[in-house]
């Protein structure tokens, strides 16, 4: 397939380095410069348990690309998503399919401004990947893709992407019932993100704390009943032992809002709370605590 990664950021490299390494046609659309510059003359670095090595894969500022492609893969944050992907509208062509396995809600419909709703598949992962340096991503550890498509309906290019990335070392699966991996994965980051964002304190602080347990506790309450009142069956008690389990294996974890906020970036809190919160309105659910933390992290954001 012919594939266009947007964003060679940690999560972007590491899909795009792995596909290359398999014999796919990947191209790297970037807007930073000094990214530009770094894997143009030194490659991709990707070190995992199982590949240490630097991989050539081109890149460009959106502009510079031409043709169109098979497969737009959004590896933004959400922010930027609309930007994004109206840079690439010239890739698009009448069997470009996109996907998106971004955090957070709402993605998929500034996608659809530019690629027809029919050809944009969602998913889910948790895929460790850290960008250590700009062209320099380590991934440790293990984890998968879930993907489908956004109007859930079966489509045999579904099957196929996740057989291409199966085969890339980036375990996935054609999964119909994607959107509660979506809602379960929002729940996480909205409780994690958003308390260490407003608290300033790692994944296993807040753990140690009653207090941070508690609130925790709330918010993946309050996501998982917007889930259901959306007609997504998310389970509240996986996202808790989710919860614990990062709270007992993670501890020193500072979750990318926290860096965010620490750094003065912007961050996703529009795309995970805000989401979620937007969406409890619109559906009669009250969501009176992840409410107040999507406030304090935008108070935090200056």
């Amino acid at each position: 397939m012919k594939i266009a990664i947007v964003g060679a950021g940690a999560m972007g490299g590491l899909f795009g380095a792995r596909l290359a390494l398999a014999g796919q046609d990947v191209s790297f659309v970037e807007a930073s410069e000094t990214t530009i510059e770094v894997i143009s003359r030194q490659g991709l670095r990707l070190e995992t348990p199982d590949v240490q090595e630097s991989v050539w894969v081109p890149i460009s500022r959106a502009h510079q690309v031409t043709g169109h492609f098979d497969l737009l893969v959004i590896f933004t944050k959400g922010f930027h998503t609309a930007a994004a992907i109206e840079s690439v509208r010239h890739l698009v062509g009448p069997q470009t399919w996109a996907l998106s396995v971004q955090n957070g809600l709402g993605n998929a419909e500034l996608i659809a401004r530019v690629v027809p709703a029919e050809r944009i598949i969602v998913g889910m992962t948790n895929l460790p990947a850290d960008l250590v340096a700009p062209g320099v991503v380590h991934s440790h550890g293990e984890g998968h893709i879930n993907i489908w498509a956004g109007n859930g309906k079966d489509s045999p290019t579904v099957h196929e992407i996740a057989a291409n990335f199966s085969q890339a070392g980036l375990p996935c699966e054609a999964d119909p019932q994607v959107q509660v991996s979506i809602w379960e994965k929002v729940a996480f980051n909205a409780a994690l993100n958003s308390v260490c964002a407003v608290t300033r304190r790692t994944v296993g602080a807040i753990g140690h704390a009653e207090e941070g347990r508690q609130v925790t506790s709330r918010i993946v309450s309050e996501t998982v009943a917007v889930a259901q009142a959306a007609g997504v069956d998310a389970d509240q008690r996986r996202v808790i032992a989710a919860v614990d389990y990062a709270f007992r294996h993670h501890q020193q974890h500072k979750p990318s809002m926290l860096q965010d906020v620490e750094a003065g970036r912007k961050t996703e809190i529009d795309f995970i709370n805000g989401a979620v919160v937007e969406r409890g309105k619109r559906l009669g659910v009250a969501t009176p605590v992840l409410e107040m933390l999507f406030s304090l992290v935008k108070l935090s954001e200056g």
